[in-house]
């Protein structure tokens, strides 16, 4: 098990603004994540989640602001082994795609020309495989795999070059709540016990509160960063007074 001091910030996200032709998707967002946080990230369609995702990953570049990764411009930054991804709605794929669990699980490895695995690949995909619970399913294509099983799959090819960081879109889109729940305990077991600092966009708003440690609300603004907690206690006064629960409060804590 490992002690964490919830000190050190690892992502760093400073005045970003982000434009889709003339509409303003993001505004002056600045967000901090630490070393072993759990931090949901929720708000209304539209609201710039996964664009803020995608940002973070350099898939799309800020219009104002900036982004540091472990203290480096994301301009300059090269370790992208240490930050996994899984992104949106990744199993909806062609349901007869010809290829096992091992196989997606090893493409999270390969490198630019170089397609012979190696020993340390497959003790990689081995270990990342045991993680989320899949390594006796490592021979079935992924197809054939129900909705939760192909997720935690995809986890662990985000997993298998032991990154530092998980970031997931939406990750129990289209899953069940019994392979939710499943799901939750694993990135709990990810982020005590290994580690893992995790930047979830999540749907379900009951849910993620009682999961994470940090809520972080965004409507094209960071519109409040707290603990869930604090999350939960607001957006009741908040309906309790007929407001729009639309919280503009704006708290930072190192646990």
């Amino acid at each position: 098990m490992h002690v964490t001091d919830h000190e050190e910030t690892i992502i760093a996200v400073q005045d970003v603004s982000f434009f889709y032709g003339e509409d303003e998707v993001l505004k002056n967002v600045t967000l901090d994540i630490h070393t072993g946080d759990y931090v949901g990230v929720i708000g209304p369609n539209g609201a710039g989640k996964s664009t803020l995702l995608k940002i973070i990953l350099g898939l799309l570049p800020a219009a104002s602001g900036t982004v540091k990764l472990f203290g480096t411009e994301i301009s300059h930054f090269t370790d992208w082994q240490k930050i996994g991804y899984v992104p949106q709605k990744v199993t909806n794929f062609e349901e007869h795609f010809p290829a096992t669990v091992r196989e997606i699980v090893a493409m999270g490895r390969y490198r630019k020309l170089q397609k012979r695995t190696t020993a340390d690949d497959k003790k990689a995909v081995r270990d990342a495989l045991e993680q989320v619970g899949m390594w006796d399913q490592k021979d079935r294509l992924i197809g054939d795999l129900s909705g939760g099983q192909q997720q935690r799959v995809f986890i662990a090819r985000a997993l298998v070059n032991q990154p530092e960081i998980l970031l997931l879109d939406e990750p129990t889109t289209g899953i069940d709540q019994e392979a939710q729940d499943g799901f939750y305990g694993l990135l709990r077991k990810l982020n005590k016990d290994f580690n893992l600092t995790l930047l979830l966009i999540a749907h379900d708003i009951e849910r993620i509160t009682r999961e994470v440690m940090h809520i972080a609300c965004l409507d094209r603004t960071l519109t409040c960063h707290m603990s869930p907690e604090e999350y939960v206690k607001e957006s009741a006064s908040a309906t309790i007074a007929g407001q729009n629960v639309k919280i503009m409060i704006h708290h930072h804590h190192s646990k």
